[in-house]
């Protein structure tokens, strides 16, 4: 006899796990499905896993927000025993460099002080306080070092920042999202990895719960796909890409791994930085170093993958081009022979905004493109999802009435179509990891 479900859920990260939490915490019948081993050994275990508030956008900054409450609160969101292993949220602050490229985060600084989020302004003596081994010198626009005016200052300088104290990181994201699952299976949701989903099963014009490669079917009403990198194939496969102005790709991208200046202690003393006169951002890691990204300058050509099983893992010199762009930055900074970090994919949409919605498809829905600017969301955005399939399944069109979504934190509500499948490009997403 075959298995059955109430909701089918692909996708074990740091979002799928949260969407099962919350469907569970509502009753549902879940059973999470993944093609890896362990639950977070996907996309997520190679997150930064940044905490930030600040976005492009007033629904984003919102949203993110709102999530920054679930992460000070782990514990009491989990609801987990005393004595479990919980991944730690580490509050260093985020930095962000004002340059004309960010327009000097006037709108960013409008939504935090519109949405009660505190920042501070920095001025350049404030910036060298807490970071002494950084010089300000202007190298923009940011370059690649075959660029002969690589390296050379263009006569600016950078003179302030504006800083979120309350931002930070999660030390371990792979342990988050066992975290959420641990929590998810505490309300009775199921969960088997190593199970590769290779057809969408419909019936009668809707989503009937799913095939496996092994040719096992398992049977559900909903099915949600939040597969991270693989969400695109999953989508073509249940056929619902038709009505999609927004679409998903994967997309291949690098994080350095170096040690911090000899003599200042960035693990304790650093931020995270965001820097778009050098293209990248940082922030502090576990034995005194740093991990360096781009921010997908128009320099770095970016590297859209087909198949996101069989992709190049290996460093290119993409990772010392981010090595030596931050350098600008941190004159004293080694660039170690050895390259050491992450080569993984992000989820990406086309104007960096996830899809959080319904399908074409009765039945199925979509947690999508939100690798590289979500995982701060994950708490939210499984609320979000549950949310939005019981609104969906109670009868209710989403596409024409759009979920409205309490966020009792913050104390607003926001608008759920502003993730929609169907919405124009947003032209106010910096169409990069920023989101």
């Amino acid at each position: 006899m075959a298995e059955t479900a109430d909701a089918i859920i692909i996708g074990t990260g740091v979002i799928g796990a949260a969407v099962a939490f919350e469907l569970a915490k509502k009753g549902w019948k879940t059973l999470s499905l993944d093609r890896n081993a362990q639950v977070g050994h996907g996309s997520t275990a190679a997150s930064c896993a940044i905490i930030r508030m600040h976005y492009s956008t007033f629904d984003g900054t919102a949203f993110a927000w709102e999530a920054w409450h679930h992460w000070r609160d782990w514990r009491d969101h989990l609801g987990l025993p005393d004595g479990t292993e919980l991944a730690q949220f580490r509050q260093t602050g985020c930095l962000v460099m004002k340059t004309p490229a960010n327009d000097f985060m006037e709108r960013h600084m409008e939504f935090s002080a519109a949405l009660g989020c505190p920042f501070e302004e920095w001025d350049a003596a404030q910036i060298r306080r807490r970071l002494p081994i950084y010089s300000l010198e202007s190298y923009a626009p940011p370059r690649r070092p075959d660029d002969p005016d690589f390296g050379k200052p263009n006569g600016d300088r950078l003179e302030a920042a504006v800083f979120w104290p309350q931002a930070g990181y999660v030390t371990d994201p792979a342990l988050a999202a066992q975290n959420l699952m641990e929590a998810a299976q505490m309300h009775g949701a199921r969960l088997r990895g190593r199970a590769e989903v290779a057809e969408i099963l419909q019936t009668g014009g809707r989503a009937r719960g799913v095939k496996l490669a092994t040719g096992e079917v398992i049977h559900a009403p909903v099915v949600v796909n939040v597969a991270g990198p693989g969400s695109a194939a999953i989508n073509r496969m249940a056929g619902v890409t038709g009505d999609m102005t927004i679409e998903t790709r994967p997309l291949r991208q690098e994080v350095a791994h170096v040690p911090a200046p000899e003599g200042f202690d960035f693990e304790r003393h650093g931020t995270i930085v965001s820097d778009s006169d050098i293209g990248c951002y940082c922030r502090p890691e576990r034995g005194n170093h740093i991990l360096i990204g781009s921010e997908d300058p128009a320099c770095d050509p970016h590297m859209w993958i087909e198949d996101d099983v069989h992709f190049d893992r290996n460093f290119t010199d993409q990772w010392t081009i981010q090595a030596m762009r931050y350098g600008q930055r941190v004159p004293s900074l080694g660039i170690p022979s050895r390259m050491r970090g992450v080569v993984d994919l992000y989820d990406a949409s086309t104007d960096w905004i996830p899809i959080y919605d319904k399908s074409a498809l009765p039945g199925f829905y979509m947690a999508c493109g939100t690798s590289g600017n979500q995982f701060k969301n994950a708490p939210l955005a499984g609320r979000l999802m549950a949310e939005l399939i019981e609104y969906c399944e109670g009868g209710t069109d989403h596409d024409t009435a759009p979920l409205r979504l309490r966020l009792p934190n913050i104390g607003r509500t926001i608008d759920a179509g502003f993730y929609s499948r169907k919405r124009p490009v947003n032209r106010e997403s910096s169409f990069s990891v920023l989101g």
